[in-house]
């Protein structure tokens, strides 16, 4: 397959589900070059997903409907546009079964496994900043390694997101060997496991100003030929393809010469841009 640009984690949330708002982003995808657009809502926002996770917070989110963010994609596709159809979930220890048949339940292109929750504590959100400063740094990382250890064991998700976004707002650990052992070990799992992790320019928006994933972890998991795809994870139109000469200088450096596509769960490796 001819190289192309991908973008496969963006969010119209800030919008209604209909073609006429996601025009916006396919306009700005053009624009940057993005060949391939797939849009991948929080699965949180929908009513259908509360029995996979809940909370307060998530509750008083959750006000939208699957189907109705379903038929933007057919409406789409009416208008001539092809779109691919995907989800951000949060894996949540234990709910493997049930999570595995709400994914079968839907016609998704791919679906994007996240962790953004260590038991209740939501770790990237803003609110939440002063309960950071109640624990230590080194085992919030250990916690959230251990749950990324068993997201990659249950192979039910098309590719990993942001696997380091547990950095967000600039908290890492001091001790260099404990990071790089498990970036190590991370990557051994995802190659077993058959894993395509996530490349985000996100990071480089977000308080760390740092990519995801961070160097020494993309090239271990390089190490391991381990599978990547490039997002902007965007939720605004302007930042869809966001930093992609960037990312792919950095993708280069590390030795990576290919990116990923889905077409229901089907990937396929294309060569960068």
């Amino acid at each position: 397959m001819e190289a192309m640009r991908t973008d496969y984690h963006v969010h119209t949330e800030r919008g209604p589900y209909t073609v006429e708002w996601l025009e916006n982003f396919i306009r700005v995808a053009a624009a940057n070059g993005v060949g391939e657009l797939g849009i991948s809502e929080h699965g949180y926002r929908f009513a259908q997903t509360r029995p996979l996770f809940a909370n307060a917070w998530t509750d008083e989110r959750r006000t939208e409907d699957m189907d109705e963010y379903m038929q933007m994609f057919k409406d789409a596709k009416k208008a001539g546009h092809n779109v691919k159809f995907g989800l951000e979930l949060d894996y949540i220890p234990g709910r493997d079964s049930d999570l595995r048949e709400f994914i079968k339940s839907y016609p998704f292109d791919y679906v994007i496994g996240s962790i953004h929750w260590l038991g209740d504590f939501g770790f990237d959100l803003a609110v939440n900043l002063s309960e950071w400063d109640k624990r230590e740094v080194k085992d919030v990382y250990q916690e959230y390694f251990e749950i990324m250890m068993q997201l990659s064991d249950s192979r039910m998700f098309d590719f990993v997101g942001h696997p380091d976004v547990i950095k967000v707002f600039g908290h890492e650990p001091e001790d260099a060997v404990f990071l790089q052992g498990w970036y190590e070990r991370l990557a051994k799992s995802f190659a077993v496991n058959q894993q395509v992790i996530e490349v985000s320019t996100a990071g480089w928006r977000k308080p760390v100003n740092k990519v995801y994933p961070a160097p020494d972890f993309l090239q271990a998991c390089y190490a391991q030929h381990v599978p990547i795809v490039l997002n902007s994870d965007a939720h605004r139109p302007e930042d869809v393809g966001a930093d992609y000469d960037r990312a792919v200088e950095y993708i280069r450096s590390v030795g990576y010469t290919h990116i990923v596509t889905f077409d229901q769960h089907k990937r396929t490796s294309v060569p960068l841009t």
